[in-house]
């Protein structure tokens, strides 16, 4: 898997700080610096090859940046995607959740995901994993099964715990740090 472009646009992605946490802005993550559709589709064909779409209900992700991620590899795949939304709808079956981030903590609303149901989770960033156990937990909640969970970019050196943790297998396209201010890949 080349993945030529998402590497080229590493370079272009600044850093900000949220108090401690260094925050990479990246056309995946954050629409900034303007996102390219190129880029976009290599990082979902990337994705795409890394599930098996067999074992796939829905595709889930979390508001608002796995929104296009998902959109795209629904056009992929063919399965319908949810998004965990930030907003509360009071729809019959909802289910809250409490999210936590190196950034930000705030409450997450699941709709249209049922016991049986088989999802791959898809996100932009894996950073303290604080979004991916509050959704898994949450989906097993419901009785859904968390097939597979894709993420783009990988900026943590905790796998590994969080898979056990979990139970689950992160499958990343790109680990990356941030290193005197800059967005790297991690080799």
């Amino acid at each position: 898997m080349a993945l030529e472009r998402l590497r080229a646009s590493l370079a272009g992605s600044p850093v900000v700080k949220f108090g401690d946490y260094d925050y990479f802005v990246h056309p995946i993550t954050d629409g900034i610096p303007l996102g390219d559709p190129k880029v976009l589709e290599e990082a979902a064909d990337g994705l795409a090859r890394l599930a098996d779409w067999t074992r796939c209900d829905k595709i889930v992700t979390a508001e608002s940046m796995g929104f296009p991620l998902a959109a795209v590899l629904s056009i992929k795949t063919g399965k319908p995607y949810v998004f965990i939304r930030k907003r509360q709808y009071g729809l019959p079956g909802e289910v809250s959740l409490k999210q936590t981030t190196g950034y930000s903590k705030t409450d997450m609303f699941i709709n249209n995901v049922h016991r049986g149901d088989r999802v791959v989770f898809v996100d932009d960033v894996i950073s303290t994993g604080g979004t991916l156990a509050a959704i898994v937990k949450a989906l097993r909640t419901i009785g859904a099964e968390v097939a597979d969970v894709l993420i783009v970019f990988e900026k943590t050196r905790e796998r590994p715990r969080m898979e056990k943790e979990l139970g689950v297998r992160i499958k990343t396209l790109l680990s990356v740090d941030v290193v005197e201010g800059k967005l790297v890949e991690r080799r």
